[in-house]
């Protein structure tokens, strides 16, 4: 049996690791990686309903989180593809389209995004009130044009640049 004093000589824990047989830490460097958290909100009487925040910017990787806080709806994390309803292609070539489904409130949906871009989703039920959102992957330039989306939508959208400089963009 290996002990304390052979695992400390043998030059500290990460060894004492690899002497035991043992994998070491799943974090990369010793940090653990931050959550984005994005909620779905509404007000009472249900004639606003929005995500908080409404742009983020994030690292290929990172988790996104989409969490209903609002106890009057149910909504969705749909991104701009054709794929969503034949909707216009407004995230990077290459990237894989997602839909959440209808959440209920308190349900929550976590995403990777792993292709550096301009990511552009809406919620299904709510895209003509203006429910969208905008996710920047990385420093890109530019973004989709904004001439695809209903108007409310259109209204709604930070640009990719101001959610670099923000990192994050809330309404009002």
């Amino acid at each position: 049996m290996i002990g304390r004093r052979t695992v400390l000589r043998a030059g500290g824990w990460a060894a004492g690791l690899a002497l035991l047989g043992l994998p070491p830490p799943a974090q990369a460097e010793g940090v653990a990686e931050e959550v984005v958290e994005i909620r779905m909100r509404g007000n009472a009487d249900g004639s606003a309903v929005w995500f908080d925040p409404v742009g983020v910017l994030v690292e290929p990787g990172q988790t996104i989180r989409w969490i209903n806080v609002d106890p009057g709806n149910s909504h969705t994390s749909t991104a701009y593809h054709p794929a969503n309803g034949d909707h216009p292609l407004r995230i990077p070539e290459g990237a894989a389209p997602w839909d959440s489904d209808y959440l209920l409130p308190d349900q929550s949906f976590d995403l990777r995004l792993t292709v550096a871009g301009v990511y552009d989703y809406f919620c299904l039920p709510h895209e003509e009130a203006g429910m969208v959102g905008r996710i920047v992957v990385g420093h890109p330039q530019g973004g989709p044009s904004a001439a695809t989306l209903p108007e409310a939508a259109r209204q709604r959208l930070p640009s990719p640049e101001d959610i670099v400089r923000r990192k994050s963009v809330r309404i009002g």
